[in-house]
């Protein structure tokens, strides 16, 4: 693998562009080394502006190693995304790859140091996801805290006790989990406010994150949140700077913009993300079109990384039809953790019936009608639509048993006493 880029090389956007023209043809070298690129044009690709682009029916049609330019003796990992298509698509890494993924991931404002204990609160299974946080951490000397969150091991009960008791100072979830963590915390009698103090910062990715609920989470817990966006098949592909904006990583990668609808492609507005990373040994991706739908500008930043920005919308983006109106997730998000904090709404759920928005929020009794009247109101007159706002007690969309139990997780046998439940023979549990 060439030498990577670091962040501050170029000093201008032609800069940045020549970085990326001097590795492309070394790309394109590399895909040809692929079945499924060469049997798609040969030893000899065509302009880059001319490729196809490659989608993820492309790579659910390779699996499992259709795509792959290394002798397979050279993998360091095997991964399949969380799709809920049916069929995996498989992604894989060389050793080499993993240095490039792992300095991607690691490019947080705020740092990580061997100083950090990094709980890592995303799928180990084959998501890459928990895999890149664990090896960014370790690359800069961090102690990982390998929590997943699809273990029984490793209960909402038991999260409270690791991050109060091991100290945790950083941590990569998904936005959700943080605010699971909070009421978990306070049903075990801590204040997340104050009773975590070296706690200092909380990574988050893998779910659209509004401006208010990132705001109110950043409250509840007094740190900053910063998110990350990526994939398993690419890794991370862009960061937030300490100005809260965005960047994509565009020295690792080419990054345009489809418009599905005028089929045109450019390197910014609106659309869908097209990636190709330029460091791939493995698994060369040209023109891959991830199909989120982002935002992409390269207005100036004041962090001066040059780099730029996106706004990730993904599934948010997308309306559901009320009455006369449109009703979006993040949208209604915004509306939601506007609320005033005192309120204590954490939770929540709608559902868009064709003629009327159903809105229940987890909210105490004392704040009940108050927070009922309230977002009844905002939401009748920033989305125009008809809407019944129902409080419900907290425990009901997140029951208390959830956030406070802890699960007899025990190795599996097959002998058992007069006495004992031989139901669970060969079984964890």
């Amino acid at each position: 693998m060439s030498t990577l880029p670091r962040i501050g090389q170029w000093r201008s956007l032609d800069e940045l562009r020549a970085l990326q023209d001097k590795q492309l043809p070394h790309t394109l070298a590399q895909a040809t080394r692929s079945p499924f690129y060469r049997a798609r044009f040969g030893d000899t690709p065509p302009a880059f502006e001319d490729l196809e682009f490659t989608s993820k029916q492309d790579m659910r049609d390779q699996y499992p190693f259709g795509m792959l330019a290394v002798d397979k003796s050279l993998l360091a990992t095997y991964h399949e995304s969380s799709g809920t298509s049916g069929q995996p698509t498989p992604s894989y890494y060389t050793v080499s790859d993993w240095t490039d993924l792992a300095e991607r991931y690691a490019r947080k404002w705020i740092g990580i140091s061997s100083a950090d204990t990094f709980l890592v609160r995303t799928p180990y299974a084959l998501m890459i996801t928990g895999h890149l946080a664990h090896a960014a951490a370790r690359l800069h000397g961090a102690t990982v805290v390998p929590g997943d969150n699809r273990s029984l091991a490793m209960p909402y009960s038991r999260v409270v006790r690791v991050l109060h008791d091991l100290e945790v100072t950083l941590s990569w979830s998904m936005p959700t989990e943080t605010l699971l963590w909070a009421a978990a915390a306070r049903a075990a009698g801590h204040r997340p406010e104050t009773d975590f103090p070296k706690l200092r910062a909380l990574f988050v990715g893998g779910e659209p994150l509004s401006a208010a609920r990132r705001a109110r989470i950043s409250e509840i817990w007094g740190v900053p949140v910063v998110e990350e966006y990526g994939s398993t098949e690419t890794g991370s592909l862009a960061g937030e700077c300490e100005h809260g904006r965005m960047h994509l990583w565009s020295d690792r990668a080419i990054f345009e913009v489809y418009n599905p609808v005028l089929k045109t492609v450019s390197p910014e507005g609106a659309g869908q993300l097209v990636v190709t990373p330029l460091y791939r040994e493995a698994m060369p991706l040209l023109r891959y079109n991830l199909e989120d739908n982002v935002e992409v500008s390269y207005a100036d930043c004041p962090c001066g990384w040059l780099l730029p920005s996106v706004r990730v919308l993904g599934r948010s983006a997308f309306g559901y039809p009320v009455g006369g109106g449109t009703v979006t997730q993040a949208r209604l998000e915004d509306l939601v953790f506007e609320l005033p904090s005192g309120y204590e709404v954490l939770f929540w759920r709608a559902r868009a019936d064709p003629d009327v928005l159903r809105v229940q929020i987890e909210v105490p009794e004392a704040h009940r009608a108050a927070a009922e009247s309230a977002l009844t109101e905002v939401i009748r007159r920033e989305l125009g639509v008809d809407c019944l706002v129902t409080g419900v007690a907290p425990g009901t969309l997140v029951p208390n048993h959830v956030l406070t139990g802890i699960h007899d997780v025990v190795k599996p046998r097959s002998l058992f006493g007069a006495d004992e439940d031989w139901d669970k023979a060969l079984l964890y549990y």
